[in-house]
């Protein structure tokens, strides 16, 4: 698949509002889930500032495209995260990209990719989802765009 990146923030600097629903969805998950998001925390603007550096050596803030499920939500977050610590966004408003457009461009196509690839790993599971979602968004992506050995 490529590079990873995978980091866990720690809540007390996160700057976020607890919100009630989302613990009681927190407290359904797996033991291995819930295990993941309380391992090896470091502080918010730790984990932005090595996100730009890995985004920097693997592609640039002008290249990178950031999928999100959706893209106004996922991206949203992580701009707006940045933008509280005073960071610099590593990449383009226009590079934005949302995962439920494809899958549903897959679905129009009659190809639905989370019924057909297997999710492998913690469901929940920050890197896990992340993988998943690239599998089955690559899949359709070539779907939708024939290779040039079909010309």
């Amino acid at each position: 698949m490529g590079p990873e990146f995978s980091k866990t923030i720690d809540l007390e600097t996160a700057g976020g509002v607890i919100d009630r629903d989302t613990i009681k969805w927190w407290l359904k998950q797996s033991r291995e889930a819930q295990s993941a998001i309380m391992t090896d925390e470091i502080p918010l603007d730790d984990a932005l500032l090595q996100l730009r550096e890995f985004i920097d050596e693997n592609s640039g803030e002008f290249f990178v495209q950031v999928w999100g499920n959706g893209a106004n939500f996922d991206n949203t977050i992580l701009r707006r995260s940045y933008e509280r610590q005073g960071i610099p966004c590593p990449w383009r408003y226009y590079n934005d990209r949302d995962v439920r457009t494809i899958v549903e461009l897959g679905k129009a196509m009659d190809f639905d990719a989370r019924a057909a690839i297997p999710f492998e790993g913690e469901r929940h599971n920050a890197l896990d989802d992340a993988r998943y979602q690239a599998k089955y968004v690559s899949v359709i992506w070539q779907k939708l765009i024939p290779s040039q050995a079909d010309f």
